[in-house]
């Protein structure tokens, strides 16, 4: 493969490893078309190196013989493929009309304060990344967070921060 996708990394990511190339294979049993297998290709890259990479998107394209611009349109497409490094976990945060008005933007100042971030970016040490996201279908429990898989409901400040102290000690 070309590897005209190689960044300033020491090594091209321009590839899918065995262990991947495996996972997405077992998963092709369920789709009648190879196509099909785009967001799951890109679930399972991102479970393994953390984000998908524009390498990553060229390399899952021609593994499954589709163009890198439909790689990429279905890994913009869906919010929770991240296209940029995030931190060890993701805070999502939920910013929609029944959260912001539950007091999201209360916790996005909280977590601001206590990890020194907001929207978009990460911790100096590389563990939290908060991002906001549209709707978690948590609004009758709101407000919402997604902290890396786990779902959290009902919060105010202070018990996010716990949370995210737990999160930290796992």
């Amino acid at each position: 493969m070309s590897q005209i996708f190689a960044r300033d990394r020491g090594w091209s990511q321009a590839y899918l490893s065995d262990e991947e190339r495996a996972e997405i294979e077992r998963e092709a049993e369920c789709y009648p078309r190879r196509e099909g297998l785009c967001i799951e290709a890109l679930r399972i890259v991102q479970q393994h190196r953390g984000w998908v990479s524009d390498d990553s998107v060229a390399a899952i394209a021609d593994y499954l013989g589709v163009g890198a611009a439909e790689v990429e349109g279905v890994a913009t497409f869906y919010n929770l493929i991240f296209r940029e490094p995030v931190g060890r976990r993701v805070i999502l945060l939920c910013n929609s009309v029944t959260c912001w008005m539950l007091g999201c933007e209360t916790l996005r100042a909280r977590i601001g304060y206590e990890l020194g971030i907001d929207f978009g970016e990460t911790t100096a040490d590389g563990e939290f990344t908060l991002l906001p996201i549209t709707c978690l279908g948590d609004c009758d429990h709101a407000p919402a967070a997604l902290v890396g898989d786990r779902h959290h409901h009902d919060l105010d400040p202070d018990r996010l921060i716990a949370i995210l102290r737990r999160h930290e000690e796992e």
